[in-house]
């Protein structure tokens, strides 16, 4: 099978691509490179041995995505591409709304064109707004506290109409929670643009002396030690989920919607924790301000995704905490 990856250089994609290389799928990568860096494209080749087609280009520009589809047989496509930060989609909206909303809108009606109606959409777990319920269940309602979670709920309601007026599609809708880790060669992972947004790369940078402390968003929250508490997946076994997804499509099942995480919590401090002991290092950090909008705790039921995909984690908390350490190490300035 040909699959087209939009986003594929970015952290999560470049690793679900050394997955689909290693299992024999062929690749093609388009990406504006705005979230991520185009060494990782090497890095992607050099781990799986194996050669990808990398096109620089923008979903949003409906012509170089034409031009895309026309040179190319596709048999599905994963779909990566978008802004992804929620601080900094509350800032910029329009941005937020016109590149992950409108750039989906492009890729449909261009596959639609060539037929090719096979997609994995790359969702959130945001889309649970906050719900107070755990674990999250995939019938749970959903709602968006921000712009960044919005959108992703607005595309999935966008791909669920898609299906519901042209049941010719196979759509596969992957909730996340909070992806960690990095591949074990330590050759890609998590390089974000300035101050991290999320938590472990956050620590990897106070640990390999990059920044002086982490903050700590409350200490008062309803659980066992007063910070929040996530659901954390190593992102190689998030990458291997897509794998399962596409075999979903190749049944032809029409449109589906799955939990990828761990299906276990950890609080901030107990991921503190775990990191010093992987890496050796002391990471100080300090209690401030909640942030609006965080919720005390979250975490998957993903009995979904193990019934109908044969899909389950393998890597625990040290694992992802290792990895992310060991690829932190190897690139103390990211891709740079």
């Amino acid at each position: 099978m040909h699959i087209l990856v939009t986003g594929g250089a970015g952290y999560i994609g470049s690793h679900t691509c050394v997955e689909l290389l290693e299992n024999s799928y062929k690749v093609t990568i388009i990406d504006n490179l705005s979230n991520s860096k185009g060494i990782a494209i090497n890095r992607i080749e050099e781990i799986s041995d194996k050669s990808v087609e990398f096109i620089r280009g923008d979903i949003l520009d409906e012509e170089k995505l034409d031009s895309v589809f026309a040179e190319n047989n596709f048999d599905a496509v994963i779909h990566f591409a978008g802004l992804k930060a929620v601080g900094e989609s509350v800032q910029i909206p329009l941005e937020y709304y016109n590149n992950n909303i409108s750039g989906t809108l492009t890729l449909c009606r261009i596959m639609n064109k060539y037929n090719v109606k096979n997609l994995i959409f790359s969702s959130s777990a945001t889309v649970y707004g906050l719900n107070q319920n755990v674990p999250f269940k995939e019938d749970f309602p959903t709602s968006a506290t921000n712009p960044y979670g919005r959108s992703k709920l607005m595309i999935e309601e966008i791909l669920t109409d898609l299906y519901n007026s042209d049941d010719s599609w196979n759509i596969v809708l992957l909730r996340y929670f909070n992806p960690v880790g990095a591949h074990h060669s330590g050759l890609i992972g998590e390089d974000p643009n300035g101050l991290p947004n999320n938590l472990m790369p956050f620590i990897s940078q106070v640990a390999v002396g990059k920044l002086e402390k982490l903050k700590v968003f409350g200490d008062d929250y309803p659980t066992k030690d007063g910070t929040g508490v996530r659901d954390y997946i190593h992102v190689v076994d998030l990458a291997q989920g897509h794998l399962r997804a596409i075999d979903q499509l190749k049944k032809e099942s029409g449109l589906k919607v799955y939990n990828l995480g761990h299906g276990q919590g950890y609080s901030v401090l107990e991921v503190i924790d775990a990191f010093r002991k992987e890496s050796g290092k002391n990471i100080p950090y300090e209690v401030v301000e909640r942030r609006a909008g965080d919720i005390a705790t979250s975490y998957a039921d993903a009995n979904l995704a193990k019934e109908e995909l044969q899909w389950e984690t393998t890597k625990d908390i040290s694992d992802m905490c290792r990895d992310s350490w060991n690829w932190q190490q190897k690139n103390p300035e990211g891709y740079v």
